[in-house]
């Protein structure tokens, strides 16, 4: 069954322990922390504070997505501050394969983002150093956006791609607009982790939102 990550880029920051819990309670498997410096996208969000905030909140794995321009500069602060996993931008990194090694060195688990409009192609060569691949079904720098379909081809080629080179053992993550009515397709694609911020936050009860996101993975698509 795919992991589901709750991200807190729709929570409620001035009630965010409460909502980390209510989210918990729910059976959220992560927590998502999305990062954004205003310069690799047209949003600014929070840094290492809110996720050390969020490690005193929960024992669930932290997963960590650095939407930011160099972000070798921070990858200490942020394991520091409690970071399970910590995925990069393929398109941010120049030099990616020594920004994974870093990442590892430091103790956490490396993984490797994709926006809507670059090709699964570009990881062949770091597929084998990393343990999740983070495929982006929305264009980064907001919460509340549609799922773009075309990425479930994406998502398709790559689990293949893992299959064939026995990377079985690399997560699938899938990011953006992932709710119960398009999560049963994206795990059908491939994905292995759901991350999923305003299915989650945004209405209603918590726990009962995360119940669904999870009872949507037992339809057939």
């Amino acid at each position: 069954m795919a992991r589901i990550a709750a991200s807190i880029l729709s929570a409620d920051f001035s009630r965010l322990a409460e909502q980390i819990a209510a989210s918990e309670a729910g059976g959220a498997d992560w927590i998502h922390v999305d990062v954004m410096d205003g310069h690799f996208v047209p949003n600014i969000t929070v840094g290492p504070l809110v996720v050390a905030a969020a490690r005193r909140a929960t024992k669930l794995p932290l997963d960590v997505h650095l939407m930011i321009e160099k972000p070798e500069r921070y990858l200490s602060q942020f394991v520091t501050a409690g970071a399970d996993w910590l995925t990069v931008h393929q398109e941010a990194c120049p030099h990616l394969h020594r920004t994974v090694q870093q990442i590892r060195e430091l103790g956490a688990r490396p993984g490797v983002a994709l926006n809507p409009a670059t090709p699964v192609e570009t990881l062949m060569d770091i597929l084998p150093f990393v343990d999740l691949v983070l495929v982006m079904t929305v264009n980064p720098g907001f919460g509340g956006q549609s799922f773009i379909p075309d990425s479930l081809s994406k998502v398709n080629r790559l689990a293949r791609r893992l299959a064939e080179g026995r990377l079985a053992g690399i997560e699938i993550e899938v990011d953006g607009g992932i709710d119960p009515d398009t999560a049963p397709a994206a795990v059908a694609a491939g994905a292995t982790v759901l991350v999923a911020g305003s299915a989650v936050f945004s209405h209603g009860s918590i726990p009962d939102n995360v119940r669904a996101l999870r009872r949507s993975l037992a339809v057939e698509v």
